[in-house]
């Protein structure tokens, strides 16, 4: 007779499913590797929403120069 397969418990599936959120597979040389995911903001990553979304006050005071827009860029 076959083995049955054993469940997991509350706290193995939650733990799973946090792991699963918080990283990614990726392959390196023929092997899978874990890595953590990028952070995302409403589905954009955290640079390309602040260059989307951000007013040049906010990226003055956060020194971010190089994303304000100049008066050749428009």
């Amino acid at each position: 007779m076959k083995k049955w397969k054993r469940k997991r418990t509350a706290a193995e599936k939650w733990a799973r499913r946090e792991r699963k959120k918080k990283y990614m597979m990726i392959f390196v040389n023929g092997k899978q590797k874990r890595v953590l995911r990028p952070e995302l903001i409403e589905g954009l990553p955290v640079d390309e929403f602040i260059a989307r979304n951000a007013d040049p006050i906010w990226l003055h005071q956060n020194e971010l120069w190089e994303l304000m827009m100049t008066e050749d860029d428009t």
